[in-house]
This record gives C-alpha cells, structure tokens and sequence, in this order.
C-alpha cells in the first residue's frame, strides 16, 4: 500500500521522469507544486504545453526557437561566415555565456556513436553541408571531448577539407570526457581564442 493518493503518487511518478530527478526530488517537487496558488500551477503548465507545441528547430541553425529563425541567426550584428558546430543547444548557451563569439552556429544534435548506432544520418551533418554551399569562411568544430565528440570533430573536419573552406577545433583547456555545459566561461573562452586549424 502506498504512502500518497493516486493522484499525488501520478504526480510524482511523472516528475521523476524527468532528467536528474530522482524519487525524493520529484516528491519535493511534486509537494511545492501542491502547495502553489492554482493561478501559478496553471501558468507552469500552460508555459510546459506551449512550449512543447510551439518550439521547433531554427530552419538555418537547428538550435530550438519558436521562431522561423533563431534570434542569433536573424542578428545583423553576427558573422555569417563564421560557424560554429555544436552537438546541442546548451552547447550553444554554454558559448553565448561567453559574450565573445560573435559568429553564427550549427546544432547537431549529437554526434557519431557506432556503439550507440548513432551514424553521420542521425545528426544534423547533411544540412551542416547544405550550408556551406553558400558564403562560409571558416567552421569551429566545437563539439564535445568525448570520444564521440572527436569522432565526430574529425568525420567533419574529413568532409569540409575539399571545399577549401577553413576549418579549426577548440582548443583543449576543455578537460577530455568533459561536456560542455558544465564548463566555465574562461575555460571555454580559452578554449575558443586557442582554438586550431585541422
């Protein structure tokens, strides 16, 4: 026999579903939720529901928006020719913290695993391609020091090479295995100014 009601029991168990949630978190959660004014329940939900049904991905950089175009790739005051590859958007949120990148970017999401069954067509490398039939001077392989990550860095680095268009890694000062949200902004700012041709 449980401890709470069916409802509260739905509740929680729906909250520990969630990444980094564990069972005494999403309970914690689920009572705060209980005890908020039902004008604020409804908020939260109605935020959780429209952004479920409204955000999709950005239709140059395939970062998520719910916009046609991400504000970073509608921005006048970015260089166009100047592309960032990451392998998620908190890769890109992790870089914007920086303040000093003023190009644009590419969001894979995720890279080339074989023991995942994770392949080139799984993630965002055909329209990183398409892109760079237009005006590029220079892509940042920005992807993650994991295996895959470096998988991934030279599987790009191997199909951009021919077009002549330079292509550059971060530099290390991002510890290996490390992922990149989790990074400081000096570290990854480090990282970007020491950053190398391949």
């Amino acid at each position: 026999m449980g401890y709470y009601s069916r409802q509260i029991s739905k509740l929680i168990e729906e909250l520990s579903g969630l990444p980094g949630i564990g069972s005494k978190s999403a309970q914690r959660l689920a009572f705060h939720i209980l005890n908020m004014p039902l004008e604020h329940v409804e908020q939260l939900s109605d935020a959780i529901i429209d952004a479920r049904r409204n955000v999709r991905y950005c239709r140059q950089c395939y970062t998520l928006t719910d916009e046609e175009l991400c504000p970073i790739c509608s921005s006048s005051q970015r260089d166009q020719k100047l592309i960032m590859v990451v392998e998620d958007t908190r890769d890109l949120a992790a870089y914007e913290k920086t303040q000093k990148y003023q190009g644009v970017y590419h969001v894979l999401h995720g890279a080339i695993s074989p023991m995942l069954g994770i392949g080139p067509n799984d993630i965002k490398l055909k329209e990183l391609m398409q892109r760079l039939q237009g005006e590029v001077d220079e892509v940042i392989i920005a992807t993650n020091s994991s295996l895959e990550g470096e998988t991934t860095a030279m599987y790009i680095s191997k199909l951009i090479k021919p077009t002549g268009i330079k292509v550059s890694r971060i530099a290390s000062g991002v510890p290996v295995g490390g992922d990149l949200e989790y990074i400081d902004e000096m570290t990854l700012l480090r990282a970007l100014e020491g950053r190398v041709e391949l």
